[in-house]
């Protein structure tokens, strides 16, 4: 780590990390726009799904490093994965209906969809980048968790209670 961010105090480190987070997902998103106004919507999708393929993987397998949540550690490893992710600094999520086979994952507030509507923009349709980022997330975690979205964007129900529903099972 460099001289300057040893020094730092608590307050300091987490809005520096709240910055990071912010920085990554504008540059996610200028990234997006750029393909989108160069080659469309969907050719911009098909670039992103096959992104959040790679990162989602690279992510799970460092947040599992970081914090010592062994591969195969099941939905217990899975949701605690899921509160360390880049996003989750910056977006609300809620778990629930947790049982011993399964939990639903819900994405309260998200940044995105939040800066689009202030925009009067539809929501941005995710749903399959998400079916592919949540999925390899959580398999890398334990190859024997399913994916199931419950609802996201451009599902009709999306936005009302919360933007993006998933539900992980062994």
């Amino acid at each position: 780590m460099n001289d300057l961010l040893t020094n730092l105090d608590r307050e300091t480190l987490a809005g520096m990390l709240e910055d990071f987070a912010k920085n990554w997902l504008a540059h996610d998103g200028l990234w997006f726009q750029a393909v989108e106004q160069r080659d469309g919507l969907e050719a911009a999708i098909q670039l992103d799904e096959q992104a959040w393929a790679k990162f989602s993987e690279i992510e799970a397998k460092r947040i599992m490093a970081r914090h010592a949540i062994p591969s195969g550690s099941g939905l217990e490893g899975l949701r605690r994965a899921l509160g360390f992710r880049l996003y989750a600094v910056l977006n609300t999520q809620k778990v629930a209906n947790v049982t011993p086979n399964s939990f639903d994952y819900f994405m309260v507030e998200c940044r995105v969809q939040y800066a689009r509507r202030q925009k009067s923009l539809a929501p941005f349709p995710c749903k399959s980048v998400g079916l592919i980022e949540y999925d390899v997330f959580a398999r890398t975690i334990d190859n024997r968790i399913t994916t199931t979205c419950l609802c996201c964007p451009p599902d009709p129900a999306a936005g009302t209670e919360f933007w993006c529903g998933w539900r992980f099972s062994i």
